[in-house]
């Protein structure tokens, strides 16, 4: 259990216990003499647990540990989630029980139903106010996700849009449906409805389904996606409109969307947003300075430039044009987060070296996004 009354304060906090705070826990765990903990306002996976039960992962997981090829969605270079689940492609509730199985055979320390609801620094480090009183931390790891975060377009009648993130919006549809966004979650659920039979319209102006000869899948489609969406194609139900909706409006059983051309479609059901989501900073914000283009800014070792001690991790991490929006990609992270704060302490970080073995410690973001060749 976390100890909120001691003396001594914790060497880290993580808040958050999904993938990024259960990885960066395992990763800080191998820093011999470092004390940490755990704190998430829910259950181990909880964002995992509220995911709707019809969506699952874009990326696949397969056991080839023993042969140097670490599991795609993994936390810990020795575990696998195919191997624990036995599936391919993890659905949100299975995703949190590989969480929850990790973190008790790593024995990592996690207080559950534990909200943070205010974070500041003092003479120490910093203070994090929670359900259960307050943890002194002389460092910080915020771990808090995107999910609590949705995105919707800020154009009139947007109350009237379902997000992607609910699940009424993976309910099966007749007629004609309406999807706001064409990245990754507006073709996810704009296949679901083809599937189920709908005739469905993306509407993204950006037209991220045709993004060029790029590799990188947090600017294009993941191959399952590109997959999907050839056998949409195929059906003839499937419209993709290079249009930006500016409104919405109910009119009588059915949805009008108008676009930035003048144009209006019109729709069966309320509008879909698949439009993603925010950096989920919550009682963090404050501490981080933004980017350009609104997400947090960091240093070179995913550390505030605004509150020393206090590191991002997950999918809102960027660096330069990168995007470490997907589990294996911003696990390259924990490892080198471990070490900067273990080194900063004075520990032990010899035993991360297992980490940088299995692929899963990447010390300079610039070896990061390569394009492939063929």
């Amino acid at each position: 259990m976390i100890s909120s009354t001691g003396p001594q304060p914790l060497d880290t906090l993580v808040i958050g216990a999904g993938p990024a705070g259960i990885g960066s826990a395992l990763a800080l765990d191998a820093v011999e003499g470092l004390v940490a903990g755990v704190v998430d306002r829910g259950e181990i996976g909880e964002t995992f647990r509220r995911w709707p039960r019809r969506q699952q992962f874009l990326t696949p997981s397969f056991t080839g540990n023993g042969y140097g090829a670490t599991d795609l969605n993994s936390v810990h270079p020795l575990t696998s989630p195919a191997f624990s689940l036995g599936v391919d492609y993890p659905d949100g509730a299975g995703y949190a029980k590989y969480l929850r199985s990790v973190t008790g055979h790593f024995e990592i320390p996690v207080a559950r139903g534990c909200e943070v609801t205010s974070l500041r620094q003092d003479d120490v480090g910093f203070i994090a106010t929670t359900a259960n009183g307050p943890i002194p931390a002389r460092t910080v790891i915020w771990a808090g996700g995107e999910f609590q975060s949705p995105e919707v377009p800020q154009i009139p009648g947007r109350r009237s849009l379902v997000h992607t993130g609910r699940e009424e919006a993976w309910t099966p549809r007749e007629g004609r449906v309406l999807v706001l966004g064409g990245g990754e979650s507006g073709i996810d659920i704009a296949c679901h409805h083809i599937e189920h039979g709908a005739a469905v319209t993306v509407l993204d102006a950006d037209h991220p389904w045709d993004a060029g000869q790029g590799s990188d899948p947090s600017y294009g489609l993941a191959p399952r996606s590109r997959m999907r969406l050839a056998a949409a194609r195929e059906t003839g139900r499937l419209t993709l409109a290079s249009r930006r909706a500016v409104a919405v409006a109910r009119e009588g059983r059915c949805w009008t969307v108008t676009l930035d051309d003048g144009a209006a479609l019109t729709a069966d059901s309320p509008p879909l947003a698949g439009t993603g989501f925010g950096p989920g900073l919550g009682p963090a914000a404050h501490l981080f300075d933004q980017r350009e283009d609104g997400w947090p800014l960091v240093d070179a070792d995913d550390q505030s430039t605004l509150a020393p001690g206090l590191f991002l991790s997950g999918p809102a991490l960027r660096h330069g044009a990168q995007r470490f929006c997907f589990i294996y990609k911003f696990r390259q992270r924990f490892a080198h987060v471990a070490r900067v704060i273990g080194e900063s302490l004075g520990k032990d970080c010899s035993e991360l070296e297992a980490w940088r073995s299995a692929g899963m410690l990447a010390e300079d973001v610039s070896e990061c996004g390569a394009e492939c060749a063929c």
